[in-house]
Formats: structure tokens, C-alpha cells, sequence
């Protein structure tokens, strides 16, 4: 691993933090580093993964909470952030940001096969973490899913139609990129998102997906992230897949999150042999908006027995 800071990027950059790079065989993932005071270096490192279309700033209120207790590494997942996108012809399978997420490891926290480190996802990226801890338990000592609890699921007879408007997007390509005329603007676009953000939440979250384009602003965000993907898990795989976690985990609820009404939730819960769920209050960014101290103090009694 890197720190770097980057040029003109200082403007969202955390006080206490600091630009990171892990070059992996195909791309480079970037992301944000807190390190925690010498004395807590025994402890075992804290990687967290942010959710769809978010970036590594989604943890800027979480992080500096954890890292007084060991270091904490923000990824921004491929096609997000800082990060690279998948070369021309490739999509964003689930399955890739898990092998992504698996070769970081290998390659960059190799310390992780004698002292297993921590994972903390939030949505899309309590995914990804649950499924590497469920095929890699070995290398995880601690799983946290902030309103996350595995997959989405399709009926196997929907497969068929899902390859349909996967193949048929890919076709069509992505529409031309919207241009605003500051970081600001889309900011107050983003408030407004499948999950709503404060005003306050949006301006930490956005200009880290933002690129300046001739007098504008453009999404840096690869655009192929909004394509349908080919293939999903049916409600069986996810379930394999909960019921293979090992590792202790902690399954942060919130109570205005989008799984708040999700039906078929306890079966899920009930798979993960060593489950603790948290119900916390917030939306499904509880962790960056609002008040975020009901979170960090379940994450850290969870990692730290506080």
C-alpha cells in the first residue's frame, strides 16, 4: 500500500487521514487511510467498503471513531471514487468487487493469514464483505453489515429475463454524461438519491465521485455502474452463502433504512451462526447522517469489546 495525496484532491480529504493506493494485476484501488496511535498497532486492522454509487468518504464520521483503536482503511470500490474502472467491454459483476476485495488482501494486508483483520461494509459493501468472510474465514476476524444482510435475490425463472435487459443495455450504452456547473449542484441532486441524504451528508459524500470537465462537473464515476448485471442469486444461493459465515458478525439495523420493511429478513438472519443485530435509528446512511454516535459505539462494544 501507498499513501499518497493526490493534487487538487486536498478539498475532500478528512483532517486526520490520508490518500491511498493499492495497485492491484488489472486496476488500482484507492481510498482513504486512518491510522491509530502506535500502541493500538497490535490490533487487528479495520478494512470498510462503502455501498453502490458511494465512495470511501461515506465512512468520514465512522472511521476517525475506529481508528483510535486501530487503523482504519476506506476502499473505494472499483468504478468509484479515485478508484480505476474496469476496462472497456467489462461490466460490475458482484462476484468481481469480491474477487477485487479478496486479491487486496492477498496482495496488500498479507499479515491477515496469522492475524485476521476486520471487515465493516455498508450496503452493497456489507455484500461484498460477507461473502469474501464467508468463502475466507480464515482471513477475517470480525464481520459488520451496516443495513446490509446478503444479496439481492431474483426467482430463478426471472434469469432469462434479467440477461435480457442486461445484454440489451450494454448494446445501448450509457447516456451522455450530465455536466453541472459545480460540485455544489450535484450535491444537492444527490440529497434527493434512492436513499435521501442531508445536505451536510451529501457535501461529504459527493466530491470525491466528481471530476472537473471544461467549465463543468462531471460524475468520475464509471457510468456502466447503472447497467443491470447478467445474473443474479436466487434467494437459495444467498442463504448458502449467509449460513458459510463464520466469523462473528454484527448486523447493524436501521430503523428507516431500506431493509427496514424487506420481508424474509429473520430467515437470513437466523443462517448466520454467530449473529448480533443492532437496531439503530436513521436512514440507510446511518452511519454518515444524522447522528451517527448510536453506530459507532455498536461497532466499537462489537470490534473492541468496549
Amino acid at each position: 500500500m501507498t499513501d499518497t495525496v493526490l493534487p487538487g484532491s486536498g478539498h475532500d480529504i478528512p483532517a486526520g487521514c490520508r490518500e491511498a493506493r493499492w495497485p492491484l494485476d488489472n486496476l488500482t484501488l484507492a481510498g482513504l487511510t486512518w491510522h491509530t496511535d502506535p500502541s493500538h498497532e497490535v490490533r487487528s486492522p479495520i478494512l470498510m467498503v462503502h455501498g453502490w454509487l458511494d465512495n470511501a468518504m461515506t465512512f468520514a464520521r465512522l472511521a476517525p471513531a475506529l481508528a483510535s483503536d486501530a487503523s482504519v482503511h476506506a476502499i473505494d470500490m472499483a468504478g468509484h471514487g479515485h478508484s480505476g474502472h474496469r476496462p472497456p467491454g467489462y461490466g460490475y459483476w458482484l462476484m468481481d468487487y469480491v474477487a477485487d476485495l479478496s486479491e487486496l488482501i492477498d496482495h496488500h494486508f498479507p499479515e491477515s493469514e496469522r492475524y485476521p483483520l476486520d471487515l465493516v461494509g455498508h450496503s452493497l459493501g456489507g455484500i461484498v464483505c460477507a461473502l469474501y468472510a464467508a468463502a475466507f474465514p480464515e482471513r477475517v476476524r470480525r464481520l459488520v453489515m451496516i443495513d446490509s444482510l446478503g444479496a439481492l435475490s431474483r426467482p430463478a425463472k426471472e434469469t432469462i429475463p434479467q440477461l435480457r435487459r442486461a445484454l440489451q443495455k450494454k448494446r445501448n450504452g450509457s447516456a451522455p454524461p450530465a455536466v453541472y456547473p459545480d460540485v455544489a449542484t450535484a450535491a444537492r441532486i444527490r440529497e434527493g438519491g434512492l436513499s435521501p441524504l442531508s445536505a451536510e451528508a451529501a457535501a461529504l459524500l459527493v466530491p470525491r465521485n466528481m471530476r472537473a470537465e471544461g467549465a463543468g462537473f462531471v460524475w468520475r464515476t464509471d457510468a456502466r455502474l447503472r447497467h443491470p448485471t447478467p445474473l443474479m442469486m436466487t434467494e437459495e444461493q444467498v442463504h448458502a452463502s449467509l449460513a458459510a459465515i463464520q466469523t462473528p458478525t454484527l448486523f447493524v439495523r436501521a430503523s428507516e433504512g431500506l431493509l427496514a420493511s424487506r420481508g424474509g429478513l429473520d430467515k437470513r438472519a437466523e443462517l448466520i451462526p454467530d449473529l448480533t443485530t443492532v437496531d439503530v435509528p436513521g436512514g440507510h446512511h446511518c452511519h454518515l447522517d444524522g447522528d451517527t454516535t448510536p453506530v459507532a459505539h455498536a461497532i466499537k462494544r462489537f470490534l473492541f469489546n468496549e
